[in-house]
């Protein structure tokens, strides 16, 4: 809509060919652009009817589907701010996202309606309805009533358009706050550095209950107006029968080592396909090379996070350097800082990220001190990444700032040493992790994962380790494990390792 910056209304423009497949799920269902318009009016005169105003929250916790997805763009429609959750969180968990975030309405499966009604009830929701995977539940029977016709409601940039929690793994979970401003800037930025077009065909199976499913791959495929192959979750059979057809993917690296396990994996298999990208969890350099020479294409590998959206991406055109994840986007600034004197550091030295931009979120949901202490005087955001700057300009993760190791009042960086135990033939790969030692203050500890049939031993990873780090670097335990814990985006929990292994060194 003329002077609105109501996210939809520029998602909709690009929709020149109503006719065109917008969506197609795995079983064939298609959804044409003109069904999307519909289908998402009708169901923003559903959340109108239930009282939900422009700013209102809208929590969602579905599986899965296209009228999931059309959900969040009729919260958008209906300026409301939509907050999805995940699918795994517990009864507790969402009674403390309900109360906090003041939701209008809660969406919740159908086999949870009577635990989600209750909940709702308790924590002041107005609303409680179900959407179930197959367009089933309360929500749509509300919705098949109302009006196919509906009015944008008009949006400032600065105005709410969705709230995502984060993990809260270090206190309570906080809301960010995304901004209409935020999604629109980030998915013309990444259009523009991916060259996404209207000939493009997505093949989507990351969750969207997330920035990377939801944010990343829905809205860059909405605003360029390509078509997406949908389904419901990562399927090996389906992704192999679907690769044909698509031209791009989007994924986390759980993904691309499930690919290169099967030897339906080839050159023949991915010739239409122009672009993998890759995100949410380090990709490690073998699975970048083992993809390169299977199949003769670079997985691209990107940085962002719940509070900015993307930040960095490898170059379209250009080398992309396994272990690095590019370059700024444009419009968004990045520089290195020192984590104690916030003075800004020189190529190839090791200190906080931090990032501005109009991707960067407007703050935490009624955490203004929080929010202040997360921002410099100047506006850049500190992501709590450690990271560098090499020479050619390249941004290297170094890892998470709480995953910072100090052991005898060294700094240990986790990513140093995961990159040296991960090199090692009959490793998969490793996480490493600080605990309390009672002379180093921190012990340096390993947790790796073997390759099947492998022998390797916690005496010869350490051997040869001495031979590649400073003594203060070198883990004081290798410990074996069959599988690192990962949450639903692929991302190693360290936090649980810490937890597992905190009574290690007690004497």
């Amino acid at each position: 809509m003329p002077g609105s910056a109501n996210l939809f209304s520029e998602l909709s423009s690009h929709w020149k060919e109503g006719e065109k497949v917008a969506l197609e799920t795995g079983s064939g269902k298609k959804y044409r652009f003109r069904d999307i318009l519909a289908v998402t009016a009708r169901l923003s005169n559903a959340l109108a009817a239930s009282g939900v105003k422009p700013g209102d929250r809208v929590a969602v916790q579905v599986e899965k589907s296209p009228k999931a997805l059309f959900l969040y763009l009729a919260c958008l429609r209906a300026g409301a701010a939509y907050l999805p959750l995940n699918t795994a969180y517990t009864g507790a968990e969402l009674d403390y996202f309900l109360r906090d975030s003041e939701s209008t309405v809660f969406v919740c499966r159908p086999e949870d309606r009577t635990a989600g009604a209750k909940l709702a009830k308790d924590a002041g929701v107005s609303h409680c309805y179900t959407l179930g995977t197959s367009g089933s539940g309360s929500l749509m029977r509300l919705a098949a009533d109302q009006s196919d016709v509906f009015e944008d409601i008009p949006r400032a940039e600065h105005d709410l358009a969705a709230i995502l929690y984060t993990s809260g793994t270090t206190g309570r979970s906080k809301g960010a706050m995304l901004t209409h401003r935020n999604l629109s800037s980030n998915a013309r930025a990444l259009i523009e550095t991916w060259r996404f077009t209207e000939a493009d065909v997505l093949l989507h199976a990351l969750p969207i209950f997330h920035t990377h499913g939801l944010f990343v791959a829905s809205n860059v495929a909405l605003m360029s107006g390509a078509s997406m192959l949908f389904l419901p979750k990562f399927d090996l059979d389906q992704i192999f029968r679907l690769l044909p057809r698509a031209t791009t993917m989007m994924g986390v690296p759980t993904f691309y080592v499930r690919l290169l396990a099967d030897p339906r994996l080839t050159r023949e298999a991915t010739q239409h396909m122009r672009l993998f990208i890759s995100g949410s969890a380090p990709l490690l350099p073998e699975v970048y090379r083992s993809f390169l020479d299977r199949t003769g294409l670079a997985i691209l590998e990107r940085y962002g996070m719940t509070e900015t959206g993307m930040n960095t991406s490898n170059p379209y055109e250009g080398e992309r350097v396994p272990g690095t994840v590019g370059f700024p986007l444009p419009g968004v600034e990045l520089r290195i800082t020192d984590p104690e004197t916030n003075r800004p550091l020189v190529e190839g030295e090791v200190g906080m990220i931090e990032v501005r931009g109009p991707n960067v979120f407007k703050g935490y949901w009624r955490m203004p001190e929080k929010t202040k202490a997360e921002f410099r005087h100047d506006g850049f955001f500190i992501t709590g990444d450690l990271g560098k700057i090499d020479s050619t300009g390249y941004v290297h993760i170094v890892g998470r700032g709480r995953d910072l190791v100090i052991s005898g009042g060294y700094n240990v960086y986790p990513k140093e040493v995961e990159s040296e135990i991960d090199s090692l033939s009959g490793i998969v790969e490793s996480a490493v992790i600080g605990v309390p030692h009672p002379d180093f203050g921190e012990g340096v500890v390993a947790v790796a994962v073997k390759a099947e049939g492998s022998c390797v031993t916690e005496a010869q990873i350490a051997e040869t380790l001495k031979k590649r780090l400073a003594n203060y670097k070198l883990p004081k335990r290798v410990l074996f494990v069959d599988a690192l814990p990962r949450n639903t985006m692929g991302k190693v929990q360290k936090n649980l390792l810490r937890e597992e292994y905190c009574d290690l060194f007690k004497r």
